[in-house]
């Protein structure tokens, strides 16, 4: 028994042994393969063949600026594994496709005449799956550069240039800056036609080739038409289109020297559909009166007193596309809280429109109709032009305005029909809800419009008027008639002088009444006159081509009745609250001027710094003094009442009721009231 069990474990014991043997003998094996005898994956080809790795599919898309697709593309792909690199043009629609590449990694590369090829594209083609991929590429563009020169050969400003394509008959229109420059950096290669044209004055038509990647320069001489045609020239023919575009309303000249019309001339993020727009307006101001209170009234440019502050940001811009419009310009820092304080509608029925409207200056859908040149109906929030200056202090040539447009609106609330009869001419009439008014005060809705003609580059002529509105709140019967216009001449130009280089005056008149309800027009048995006289002028020199400016002015109001005079904010008052410390009834007068001088540094369009001195005085105490016009602890809540000496409200508007609630003689507060204001100020304002 012992014999079979050691037979047993001999012959274990041997197999055991064998196995180990083969073991050993087929890893020795295995390290002496050599490397390129085995397959992808590192089996060995030797022995029973493995099956074919599937195939695996890659497509993709070639894409234009812009994200659109683009056909006929080259497009090369290249193995990282050292296959050969296979070639292919995309289709109409810019898409390609392989069903049969091996799996592993591939570098994709695309080009196509006039664009520029984007980076290899690295993908992973896997087995039995499909990859995707895109690759935009860009238009390879170049540049023209040229001046325009006037006869004797030094440069000439502000020239209407048009560029002409020979390839695709479009024409791009530029204006020369200060020095007579011009430039054009995104031109398709090819070749262009260019002609410079202002006034009387025109080039003949030079012929440039534009290449990719390259700057081309040209010089246009212009001369009169008499000269042009004793001179021979071996040119060719003018472009189709005139030099200068007289079918957009206002564009056959440069109107930016005009106070209330922005001075950009480039929009640097303009694309087909949206124009966008953003604004930046920062200030330090002092009143030499000190209030203590830093609280300023009587404006809507001057609000905090020794203090830096954020006047206006806005953001928005312009929507078109198709004739359809839109635009929304948001309004945030101090105009946000300052604009629909002056606006008493908002004490009309339910709903806060104050905060609904708070932080939009302008917003409003609507159609261009091609009619004329031009038909626009709009509806929602729009600027208003009455008062001449333009709400956003950018455009204006002063920062604090005189009364005229002081006082008078910056928005209207309704329907706004702009129609064009010809490019020098605006037909504009107003269907809104009254004076500067989120809502209607009483029964009837305003109406009014606008005419304004640009006849000349030189010349500038706006007339504004309204009426049938019942604007007075709290009064159904009492209407109220305005009449605003303005003349704006540059007399002086020459943008290539380093000392003065451009001047330019504006006269703006305003007058108005309202009648009803107790007041009338004229004065009377009928009720005391209601009336609004007012008038302002400012003369401007630019200097050094235009990059600085000093504007000099000012103006006087006479306000019967006080309608139009903007209340001091005194115990936190407002359009809707009113106060007895400054009263606005039939008979009260305001009769108030001011002068200022500003100056402002230009360094480029989108910028502007300045300072301005101004001095304003008023017949009765109106500007906040050193005592301020904040009660004692703040606002109580109750700006329509008097104020104890303690600063609680008194719970009237009668100085003898007050007298007698607060405690007798002395026991009323009283805001510090001023007849004058002197002020400097100074900021910086952006706008792109």
């Amino acid at each position: 028994m012992k014999i079979e069990i050691g037979i047993v474990k001999t012959r274990s014991l041997l197999i055991l042994s064998a196995c180990a043997f083969l073991a050993a003998q087929s890893l020795v094996g295995a390290e002496e393969t050599p490397a390129k005898e085995k397959g992808p994956a590192g089996a060995a080809v030797s022995g029973t063949p493995e099956p074919a790795v599937s195939p695996g599919t890659l497509r993709g898309v070639t894409l234009a600026p812009g994200g659109f697709s683009l056909g006929a593309v080259s497009v090369v792909i290249h193995s990282l594994s050292g296959s050969a690199d296979r070639q292919l043009v995309t289709d109409a629609e810019g898409v390609f496709r392989l069903d049969d590449l091996q799996p592993g990694t591939y570098e994709i590369t695309a080009s196509k005449e006039g664009f520029t090829s984007p980076p290899a594209t690295r993908v992973e083609v896997a087995a039995k799956r499909t990859a995707n991929t895109s690759l935009q590429l860009a238009q390879a563009f170049g540049s023209l550069r040229g001046v325009t020169l006037a006869p004797g050969g030094f440069s000439l400003a502000e020239v209407n240039v048009v560029v002409h394509s020979v390839a695709d008959a479009a024409d791009r229109s530029v204006v020369s800056d200060a020095d007579g420059i011009f430039k054009l950096d995104d031109l398709p290669p090819g070749s262009y036609q260019i002609r410079a044209s202002k006034g009387a004055l025109s080039s003949t038509v030079a012929t440039v080739e534009v290449a990719k990647d390259k700057t081309t320069n040209a010089s246009l001489l212009l001369a009169s038409a008499s000269t042009q045609e004793k001179t021979p020239s071996a040119q060719p023919e003018a472009p189709t289109k005139r030099a200068v575009d007289t079918e957009t309303p206002f564009a056959y000249a440069d109107f930016s020297w005009l106070n209330g019309n922005s001075r950009s001339t480039e929009a640097p993020f303009d694309t087909p559909f949206f124009t966008p727009e953003a604004r930046f307006d920062t200030h330090f101001m002092t009143s030499f009166n000190q209030p203590k209170d830093h609280t300023l009234g009587g404006a809507t440019e001057s609000f905090r007193s020794g203090e830096f502050q954020i006047e206006q940001i806005s953001v928005g811009g312009d929507f078109h596309w198709q004739n359809v419009r839109g635009r929304i310009l948001t309004m945030f820092g101090l105009y946000a809280a300052t604009t629909p304080r002056n606006d008493a509608s908002a004490g009309v029925g339910q709903w806060d429109v104050r905060s609904a409207y708070r932080y939009v200056s302008e917003a409003y859908g609507g159609y261009h109709f091609n009619v004329n040149h031009g038909l626009n109906v709009d509806a929602g929030i729009f600027v208003s032009y009455i008062g001449l200056f333009s709400y956003y202090n950018y455009d204006n040539w002063s920062y604090q305005p005189s009364f005229v447009s002081s006082n008078t609106p910056w928005f209207f609330n309704g329907l706004r029909i702009q129609w064009f009869p010809t490019n020098k001419l605006k037909i504009e009439p107003w269907i809104i809800n009254g004076w500067q008014s989120y809502n209607k005060f009483n029964g009837h809705r305003g109406l009014g419009g606008q005419i304004l003609w640009r006849p000349k580059e030189w010349l500038s002529l706006v007339f504004n008027n309204y009426g049938n509105g019942t604007d007075t709140l709290g009064v159904p019967g009492r209407s109220r008639i305005h009449t605003d216009d303005s003349i704006q001449v540059r007399y002086f130009n020459r943008p290539q002088n380093t000392g003065i280089s451009k001047m330019a005056f504006s006269v703006t008149v305003d007058a108005g009444c309202e009648y009803g309800g107790g007041v009338t027009c004229h004065g009377g048995k009928e009720g005391p006159k209601q009336s609004f006289l007012g008038w302002m002028a400012y003369n401007r020199i630019w200097f050094r081509k235009n990059i600085f400016a000093l504007t000099v002015g000012g103006g006087m109001m006479n306000n019967q009745g006080r309608y139009l005079t903007l209340l001091p904010p005194i115990n936190g008052a407002d359009a809707v609250s009113g106060s007895p410390y400054f009263t606005a009834n039939p008979g009260d007068k305001a009769h108030m001027w001011d002068s200022s001088i500003n100056l402002q540094w230009m360094p480029k369009q989108y910028i502007t710094w300045w300072f301005e001195g101004g001095y304003r005085h008023s017949d009765v105490p109106y500007w906040s003094g050193r005592g301020g016009i904040t009660p004692p602890g703040g606002n109580n809540g109750a700006p329509g009442q008097f104020v104890c000496a303690t600063g609680a409200p008194s719970g009237t508007n009668v100085l003898t009721a007050a007298l007698a609630n607060c405690g007798g003689p002395g026991s009323v507060w009283f805001p510090d009231l001023r007849r004058s204001q002197a002020s400097i100020s100074a900021g910086v304002m952006v706008k792109f």
